[in-house]
């Protein structure tokens, strides 16, 4: 059975966990809600990599208890959030007592948690079978992409071939010295044998990487390239329609459905929250999307659940 068919065999047995979802989205849609369903916790700040693009990493050198992760995981799912982020920093860094995040991902799981999925820059070893979706970063071709991480390219092309039978979704941070080449990484996702999908943001110029921004010019030419990567067929995370709205930048934010956690601190949508201004020139396209489906966006909602039944 190859990696499509798996995909699909896999998302015909969540039919029940996204008719939930779908519920949950008719109900915020129908009475406004602001409840969250999706949530993001932060394990670690450590991180074995200097990225260009990253102002988050080593910052604090800090491992969060496992106790202190398990209660806002609890915390979590007695708010109704089903759909649970581990990240780092490197999330496959993070250890405590014996623990690391496989350990978390299966106790979210047995917990009830619909979807959990693990972010990671994948210079470790991302086996972990029971995570719904495992996001590796990849940022250009070889040559870029260790320009902009580090020589850890060919690292994490071995590491990826011993993922078979995973769900990995390439995660592309778009940048302006990366931006030409979503089509290469978009081919890579379609010819991999390990790869289902790929996923794409944008820059988003937190403190000392503006130089990183791109222009309003390099912003629909690269969402122009996305939109032709999905019409030929290649396995894009992310929704057509979302895209021009993106470029508008007229969704409403922050996302009240999206919260992120760390170190016991909340973050409603993500933490450039914190910083101003900085909101309006958010690259998380999964923000846009997040906002228009809650906002009873209806080709928004048609496509959301044909992509995350076909990918997750």
């Amino acid at each position: 059975m190859d990696k499509r068919n798996q995909a699909v065999e896999g998302a015909d047995m969540k039919t029940t966990e996204f008719l939930s979802l779908t519920w949950f989205g008719i109900k915020t849609i129908l009475f406004r809600m602001n409840k969250p369903i999706l949530g993001t916790i932060i394990l670690t700040d450590y991180c074995n990599l200097s990225c260009k693009h990253c102002s988050v990493n080593n910052i604090n050198r800090k491992m969060y208890p496992y106790k202190d992760i398990r209660r806002e995981m609890e915390s979590f799912y007695k708010q109704g959030i089903r759909i649970l982020f581990f990240c780092g920093g490197e999330t496959f860094l993070w250890k405590d007592g014996g623990r690391d995040v496989r350990d978390l991902v299966s106790e979210a799981k047995q917990m009830g948690f619909y979807l959990v999925n693990v972010v990671t820059n994948g210079t470790e070893d991302i086996s972990i079978p029971l995570a719904d979706v495992i996001f590796l970063s990849i940022d250009g071709t070889k040559e870029t992409h260790n320009l902009i991480r580090g020589d850890t390219y060919d690292r994490i092309m071995e590491n990826l071939g011993r993922a078979g039978g995973y769900n990995v979704c390439l995660y592309m941070a778009v940048n302006n010295l990366n931006y030409r080449e979503v089509e290469e990484v978009g081919a890579l996702a379609r010819q991999h044998p390990n790869i289902t999908s790929i996923s794409f943001n944008f820059h988003t110029p937190y403190e000392g990487t503006r130089h990183l921004a791109l222009s309003m010019e390099q912003k629909e030419e690269t969402v122009d390239r996305i939109k032709r990567m999905i019409k030929g067929g290649i396995p894009v995370f992310n929704l057509y329609s979302a895209l021009d709205v993106y470029l508008e930048n007229s969704w409403k934010r922050p996302c009240c459905q999206c919260i992120v956690s760390e170190g016991g601190i909340r973050y409603t949508c993500g933490r450039c929250v914190e910083s101003e201004g900085l909101c309006r020139e958010c690259g998380y396209l999964f923000a846009a999307e997040f906002s228009l489906l809650f906002g009873g966006n209806i080709r928004i909602i048609y496509e959301m659940l044909r992509t995350y039944l076909r990918y997750v």
